[in-house]
């Protein structure tokens, strides 16, 4: 599979959404960036990457656990879904076949701040009472997440 990516690979792009995570009005996140770096590789071990979506809101639900999260899919589809935040770390495993539903929703938005509706993309990756969303609020960030949605999909729900 090309363009498989290493835990280092991995970490770069967590650092760089780190310093993106941080709105105008907000404290810059406080990461020991070493430490962070080696509890990636600890999570990830020697297991390559194939997709990585990042989210750079909190989905509903994780907002006491950090900042921004990003969730990842093995060569082996092994999905990953990292919280990262000032002083938090946290991810939750599961494989593509232990998956009850996977979920594509397509629809719009109440943005209250701009006062408009927006469009927005979401995949939820559901098993059990867990639930790992992927959100595109923008156009470039659909690409990845239907990616995401598709490699998911061929996965689980092979043709015959």
């Amino acid at each position: 599979m090309a363009g498989l990516m290493s835990a280092d690979e991995i970490f770069k792009k967590v650092e760089d959404a780190a310093a993106a995570a941080t709105g105008p009005d907000e404290k810059a996140l406080q990461i020991d960036y070493p430490a962070l770096k080696e509890k990636v590789r600890a999570a990830l071990g020697d297991r390559k990457v194939a997709l990585c979506h990042i989210n750079k809101f909190l989905p509903e639900g994780y907002e006491d656990q950090g900042r921004f999260n990003l969730v990842l899919l093995t060569a082996g589809n092994v999905v990953f879904d990292m919280v990262i935040g000032d002083s938090y770390f946290r991810y939750d495993v599961v494989s593509v076949g232990q998956l009850d539903k996977v979920q594509v929703i397509d629809a719009m938005w109440d943005n209250k701040e701009k006062r408009r509706e927006e469009p927005f993309l979401s995949l939820r990756l559901m098993h059990g009472e867990e639930a790992h969303l992927l959100l595109a609020l923008e156009d470039d960030e659909r690409k990845s997440l239907l990616a995401f949605a598709s490699a998911v999909a061929a996965a689980r729900n092979p043709e015959k």
